[in-house]
């Protein structure tokens, strides 16, 4: 391993990890969601849960990157530009899909964690690929910060959505036209 990204194992190993084990968490809600009583659109998945998986499987990928056996350190910029850069691009079609979708209101709080952040986050591994191959030291600082904050978006964008579910199911109506208790 390059001896900059040395440093950074456990770092990786920790951030990584739980990035995987939310994505699996994620995978059991939307089969527990699929089983209630109201059913989200396509739509709304796309704007505000998909986001999610992504920002999880984005923080594992650059996980791994930053653990892979590299022989040279412009190539660990190139991974990670390609990285920063499809999230810059996702995160603008996930603010168009937001706007578009009809089936929920979004309050300031959402714009923020599932439009702001995520393109704060992807903005920063893309700069910090740019000046990896001449500053690694603080470029890794950055890719750090990108990295943890979009595991944090994940974390709180997914309990958002569990606890935004719990509530709707709660005063859902059941088949029989009673709120459930």
């Amino acid at each position: 391993m390059l001896t900059p990204l040395a440093a950074w194992a456990g770092f990786y190993v920790i951030v990584g990890s739980s990035a995987a084990a939310l994505t699996g968490l994620q995978f059991v809600v939307m089969a527990l969601i699929a089983g209630g009583r109201r059913r989200g659109s396509f739509s709304q998945i796309d704007a505000f849960g998909t986001p999610t998986i992504v920002h999880f499987c984005v923080t594992l990928l650059v996980s791994a990157i930053l653990s892979a056996p590299w022989q040279r350190l412009s190539s660990v910029a190139v991974a990670l530009g390609a990285c920063g850069l499809f999230g810059v691009v996702y995160a603008l079609v996930v603010l168009r899909r937001a706007r578009r979708q009809t089936g929920y209101a979004p309050v300031l709080e959402d714009w923020i964690w599932h439009s702001a952040l995520p393109l704060i986050a992807y903005a920063v591994l893309l700069a910090a690929a740019v000046a990896f191959a001449r500053h690694p030291a603080p470029a890794l600082f950055m890719i750090a910060a990108a990295t943890f904050l979009l595991l944090f978006i994940g974390i709180h964008n997914a309990w958002d959505t569990v606890t935004y579910i719990a509530v709707e199911w709660l005063q859902a109506p059941d088949d029989s036209g009673n709120k459930s208790q």
